[in-house]
């Protein structure tokens, strides 16, 4: 089905280009541009057409070949990914969106509904969801009502099946937009009068944090540059998703730094089979790119973050943290670190993983111990 959804995406954006530089497509344009045999090319016109995706604009006279446009110059989608990974009974959701606005919209509404919602928070056009698993009753309507709202998710085998309900602008993103972005596999849905109910299921993705510190040296480097480059580099592997890179602030009175005693930390979404090939890759990387013999990682699959890994970073921010205690942390966490001194800044950024910038960006402000 995943399949059938991608080469319906990339055919139908061609049509859509084809009708915006010159008024038409024929089926030898789909042919050639799209790269399928005629047939297919001739299938797959027919299909969207009883869609009611495209027109026929003009009937086969003769040599001159019949005529077709899409129908709205409308984007064929503001829903650019949706993905998810999951961690236990919990999971997260991220819906990255043509437009920051429209991310907000979403998540001001989804936020209102609650329900199976527990936070959400927005980066520029990435909205970010923690949801458990379960479902649950949420009045949806217009103003003051929340116009969407995630009603339950559940996990089918490999994958996440999130159920929306909504009413207006919302339900016409959930109708044809939705479909369109890049990580959906399928999209079912029921109309009730003036709502619109529907399921949207993506693969149930694992998530990496990656901890990285102690990368620069006396001449030169930036931990905060390498962290970027190492998620750009990852994301680039077949299968995974490169999700944000984050900077955070470490104890600044201590005497090895090099600078203010910055980390970073990144987040990928991946098939699990990906996890040890991942590890690798990272690993080779940064030896390879730091400036310091003494860069560390912390790799920490899941994005839940206990009690104990929390202190254990408030503890990197008040004061001086040893590599032995490092290394018990991330033994009772279930981490693996990589390195020499860094891994304690590294597994530090593991542990405020997930706190806003306004936390990450000040050694003064106090760490929340509980998690979502």
């Amino acid at each position: 089905m995943h399949g059938v959804i991608k080469r319906r995406r990339e055919l139908l954006r061609i049509m859509r280009a084809c009708s915006l530089e010159k008024g038409y497509f024929t089926v030898t344009d789909i042919q050639a541009l799209g790269g399928v045999p005629r047939s297919t090319a001739q299938d797959w016109i027919n299909r969207l057409v009883d869609e009611g995706c495209i027109v026929q604009r003009e009937k086969q006279q003769g040599r001159s070949p019949a005529r077709f446009a899409t129908i709205s110059a409308m984007p064929q989608s503001a829903c650019r990914k949706i993905f998810t990974t999951v961690d236990g009974d919990r999971v997260r959701i991220y819906h990255e969106c043509l437009s920051g606005s429209s991310a907000a919209f979403c998540g001001h509404h989804h936020a209102q509904a609650g329900g199976v919602v527990l936070d959400v928070w927005r980066d520029g056009t990435l909205l970010r969801e923690c949801a458990r698993m379960g479902s649950c009753d949420v009045e949806i309507g217009l103003y003051p009502l929340p116009a969407i709202g995630v009603v339950g998710v559940r996990r089918e085998g490999d994958y996440i099946v999130q159920t929306i309900r909504c009413i207006g602008g919302p339900a016409y993103s959930l109708t044809e937009m939705m479909g369109h972005a890049d990580g959906v596999c399928d999209i079912t849905v029921r109309r009730e009068g003036d709502l619109v109910e529907g399921e949207v299921r993506t693969r149930a993705l694992s998530h990496l944090i990656i901890g990285i510190d102690d990368t620069d040296g006396k001449k030169g480097g930036a931990t905060f540059a390498l962290a970027l480059a190492l998620l750009q580099y990852l994301g680039s592997t077949r299968g995974a998703i490169p999700i944000e890179h984050h900077v955070a602030m470490l104890n600044p009175a201590i005497a090895e730094k090099t600078a203010g005693n910055s980390c970073s930390y990144i987040e990928l979404a991946l098939p699990p089979d990906l996890l040890g090939k991942i590890t690798e890759r990272a690993a080779l990387f940064v030896g390879d790119e730091a400036m310091s013999a003494e860069w560390g990682l912390a790799i920490k699959q899941g994005f839940r973050i206990t009690p104990g890994l929390r202190k254990y970073a408030g503890d990197a921010r008040m004061g001086r943290v040893t590599p032995a205690t490092a290394s018990r942390t991330a033994h009772r966490e279930g981490i693996s670190l990589i390195g020499g001194r860094g891994v304690i800044g590294a597994l530090a950024a593991v542990g405020l993983s997930g706190l806003r910038n306004e936390v990450l960006l000040n050694p003064q402000a106090g760490i929340p111990i509980d998690t979502v």
